[in-house]
């Protein structure tokens, strides 16, 4: 009886133990079940992110590319505007440069001719009439130098007004110059100085005219290639390279010793350079 009693309970604790390994077993599978589940979604969310990351990286590289692209683009734009405001200052700095060395041999000359023009008043000689025997007394031979010293002190008063930086005024003055003594020997460089100074006003298409007449009327004059040089300058303000570059070419073939010929070649060159 006690053995039977025993066996029952061996039996017993066999089955629980069975019951309870089952259990256990069945536990641990649905454990692992949520677990690759959760490790499915998780790897799926990671690989979204990862895709979103690689989307948005090269969005970004395209973005940059944009960026430093239009950057370069600017930068460029912004170093030719920079190359034509030196090439522009340059030329004006060549302009002022030549405009003070023919000033100062304008007024040497002026000066000289002047004082030999004196000279000969003085003496009582004039120049239409020196050597012809003509009495030195005679009103016909005190006119002339009259004349001639109004003219050179009218064009004095101008060159003096456009040395002075008084352009308006100067324009006036050799305007009155060029209507009182349209015969003087001076007329070449009035018309200079007058284009000069419509030049400074910037009235770049009334000095290329006023130059061209210098050019055409007095071709043989000194002023002749500072008139072709002045009209290149005008040109180029007024963005005809072209024709500028043509204005130069034909000053420097026609007046290859001139004095303002280097100056023309070195503009010359600048502007071919230009792109």
């Amino acid at each position: 009886m006690v053995n039977q009693s025993i066996k029952n309970l061996i039996v017993l604790v066999i089955a629980t133990t069975a019951i309870t390994s089952h259990a256990a077993i069945f536990d641990d599978k649905e454990a692992r079940k949520k677990i690759l589940e959760v490790e499915a979604t998780s790897q799926a969310s990671i690989n979204d992110l990862k895709k979103n990351q690689a989307a948005i990286e090269k969005r970004l590289v395209a973005i940059e590319a944009v960026i430093q692209g239009q950057g370069l683009v600017d930068m460029q734009n912004q170093i030719e505007s920079l190359k034509q405001e030196v090439a522009n200052l340059k030329g004006e700095l060549e302009v002022a440069s030549h405009n003070i060395n023919t000033t100062q041999q304008r007024q040497k000359d002026l000066y000289t001719d002047t004082d030999t023009r004196l000279r000969k008043i003085e003496s009582g000689v004039t120049p239409s009439l020196s050597g012809t025997g003509a009495n030195s007394d005679s009103p016909a031979n005190t006119a002339a130098p009259a004349v001639e010293e109004r003219d050179i002190k009218a064009f004095a008063d101008a060159d003096g007004l456009s040395k002075s930086g008084k352009h308006k005024e100067a324009f006036t003055a050799f305007d009155a110059f060029l209507k009182e003594y349209p015969n003087s020997k001076l007329t070449a460089d009035a018309l200079y100085g007058m284009g000069y100074s419509q030049f400074a006003l910037k009235n770049y298409k009334s000095s290329i005219a006023t130059q061209q007449k210098v050019v055409t009327l007095y071709a043989e004059s000194a002023k002749a290639p500072d008139a072709m040089y002045s009209i290149a300058n005008s040109q180029i303000q007024l963005g005809q390279v072209t024709n500028a570059k043509k204005t130069l070419r034909d000053l420097v073939t026609k007046h290859p010793n001139a004095d303002v010929t280097p100056n023309a070649q070195k503009r010359l060159k600048a502007l071919e350079s230009l792109k």
